[in-house]
């Protein structure tokens, strides 16, 4: 589905990425990890079209779409979230979510369809409620919304579970593991270790730009490498 080959990023003399490579297929519950500044949304910024690598190719189902910007990618099937919530915020609840349908959904297909979601993550209640008053959970979810609603077949999510309680990262993993039942795959950036481990099936672990380890949950915890690195960096934020 998506491959990444020899990635690099640099932001002057920084390096943020340097010679990244992995491979995700459909089905599948993917997790990017590592301590703060590995480089883990640069790659996902790069992915999705934020940003512009400086080297590398980005193949999604076998085309480079390195160059193809941000709209083309999430009309092929390329859907994510923000670490940082990228909301319409003077705009409703179901205003945000229809944003991320107009593109996927013709328009007699759309209020069903949003309608769906809005039931599905528990927001059809506040679809009029402007954004900007909710708190940051119920924020997350529409976020969350606005992604699936698209119908994508990879999602990109930079920490998603912050300000979630705990019943609602339940009903978080739920729909991710539905998602991948359906055929999806999920990339997910997270500093919630817990989460992590217990819904990621494949691990990437990142480490000043560098790919430093890949595996199964239990084989990254078991990496020397990963353990100094990550493991052992305490409970610090991911950027």
């Amino acid at each position: 589905m998506l491959e990444i080959q020899q990635l690099g990023m640099s932001f002057g003399g920084v390096h943020a990425l340097s010679g990244v490579s992995l491979a995700i297929n459909s089905g599948r519950i993917y997790g990017l990890i590592g301590p703060n500044g590995a480089g883990k949304s640069t790659a996902i910024n790069a992915i999705t079209g934020t940003i512009v690598p400086t080297s590398g190719r980005i193949l999604w189902h076998g085309k480079d779409v390195a160059r193809w910007p941000q709209h083309r990618r999430a009309r092929s099937g390329l859907a994510r979230t923000f670490q940082n919530l990228a909301l319409f915020h003077k705009l409703s609840v179901r205003e945000n979510v229809t944003c991320g349908a107009i593109h996927a959904h013709d328009d007699s297909s759309l209020r069903g369809v949003v309608d769906t979601a809005l039931d599905a993550f528990g927001l059809a209640q506040i679809a009029d409620e402007p954004v900007n008053v909710l708190s940051l959970g119920t924020r997350k979810r529409v976020e969350m919304a606005r992604a699936t609603v698209a119908n994508p077949k990879l999602l990109l999510l930079d920490e998603p579970a912050a300000g979630l309680t705990g019943s609602e990262i339940a009903e978080f993993s739920h729909r991710m593991r539905e998602f991948r039942d359906q055929g999806g795959a999920v990339l997910l950036v997270e500093h919630d270790m817990s989460l992590v481990m217990t819904l990621c099936e494949h691990l990437f672990v990142l480490d000043f730009g560098k790919l430093i380890a890949a595996g199964t949950p239990d084989e990254v915890r078991a990496n020397p490498a990963v353990q100094a690195a990550y493991f052992g960096a305490g409970d610090e934020q991911q950027h």
